[in-house]
C-alpha cells in the first residue's frame, strides 16, 4: 500500500494540488489473515468471502462513493464526489484542514474532515491498486460508551449540529448541502 501511496502521491503531483487521495478499505472478520500481496488476490479474498468492504455489515454509507464496483477493474485513479457521511481513509498534503478537535473519541472525526475537504474543493481520488485492511478487534472505550451512553449520543448529536452551523457560517451557500444531506441520512 504505501509503494501504490507514494508512487501516486508523486504521479498526481499531490504536493500542489488539493487532492485527497483515498486508499480502498477492507475488512476481515477472522484474527489471523495472509495479508494479500496484490489487488488480483484481494479480490479473490474478496470473492471467497474471506474479506468483504470496509463495515459493509455496519455502515455501508461511510464507504459506499469509494465505489467498490469499478475500483475492482480500475487500472487509474478516479475521482468520487462527497456524500453524507462519507468516511474513507485519505492521504492529504500536510497543510490540508486539521481533524475539529470536538469529535474526539467515537463518531464523526472523519465525517467531519472529509466534509471540511469537500468544502474547501479537494478532488477526491481513489486509487486502483492502492488498499488496506482493517483487522477485528476489541470494543474501543469510546465506542462502547457510544452504544450503552445515551448522553453520550446526545452531546455528539450537539456537537454535530455546531459543527455543520460553523460550516455554514464559514462557507455560506455551499455549505447549505452539508446540512440537506444530514436532514435526508
Amino acid at each position: 500500500v504505501i509503494l501504490f501511496a507514494r508512487k501516486s502521491v508523486i504521479q498526481l503531483d499531490l504536493a500542489n494540488t488539493k487532492k485527497a487521495l483515498i486508499v480502498p478499505a477492507f475488512e476481515t472478520l477472522r484474527y489471523r489473515l495472509s495479508f494479500p500481496k496484490s489487488k488480483a488476490e484481494l479480490l479473490s479474498m474478496l470473492d471467497m468471502g474471506t474479506l468483504f468492504t470496509f463495515r459493509y455489515h455496519v455502515w455501508t454509507k461511510g464507504h459506499a462513493p469509494t465505489n467498490f464496483a469499478k475500483w475492482r477493474t480500475a487500472t487509474t485513479p478516479y475521482r468520487v464526489e462527497w456524500e453524507a457521511d462519507f468516511e474513507p481513509y485519505v492521504v492529504v498534503r500536510k497543510d490540508c484542514p486539521e481533524y475539529d478537535r470536538r469529535f474526539v473519541g467515537f463518531g464523526w472525526n472523519k465525517v467531519a474532515h472529509i466534509m471540511e475537504l469537500d468544502a474547501q474543493e479537494y478532488e477526491f481520488t481513489v486509487l486502483p491498486n492502492a488498499y488496506m485492511i482493517h483487522m477485528p478487534h476489541a470494543p474501543s472505550f469510546d465506542i462502547t460508551k457510544f452504544r450503552s451512553n445515551k448522553q453520550y449520543r446526545i452531546c455528539l448529536k450537539t456537537l454535530k449540529e455546531e459543527f455543520q452551523q460553523d460550516m455554514s457560517r464559514h462557507y455560506g451557500f455551499a455549505a447549505l448541502k452539508y446540512l440537506t444531506a444530514e436532514n435526508n441520512s
